[in-house]
């Protein structure tokens, strides 16, 4: 699958969980899917729960924060103390 048939699968409607990017036809937003990877789920769990899913949507979802940080610069917020 190429990246652009997976960036896809992601969309924005300003009628749809406010114009987060969530993935085609569910309210399933990417941030959801992005914290749920972050706190341990796997993809196999994640298609469990919501049997509607793909792989191929979870995948759409790391490409696109992959792309949405491409140009993003970060700063350091706070000096670490240690």
């Amino acid at each position: 699958m190429t990246d652009q048939q997976l960036l896809d699968r992601i969309t924005l409607d300003p009628e749809v969980m406010v114009a987060k990017p969530v993935i085609r036809g569910t309210r399933l937003t990417v941030e959801y899917i992005l914290n749920l990877l972050g706190h341990g789920e796997t993809i196999d769990d994640i298609l469990a729960e919501y049997g509607g899913l793909t792989a191929q949507d979870i995948h759409a979802c790391l490409l696109f924060a992959s792309r949405s940080l491409e140009s993003t610069d970060f700063l350091l917020l706070a000096a670490e103390q240690g």
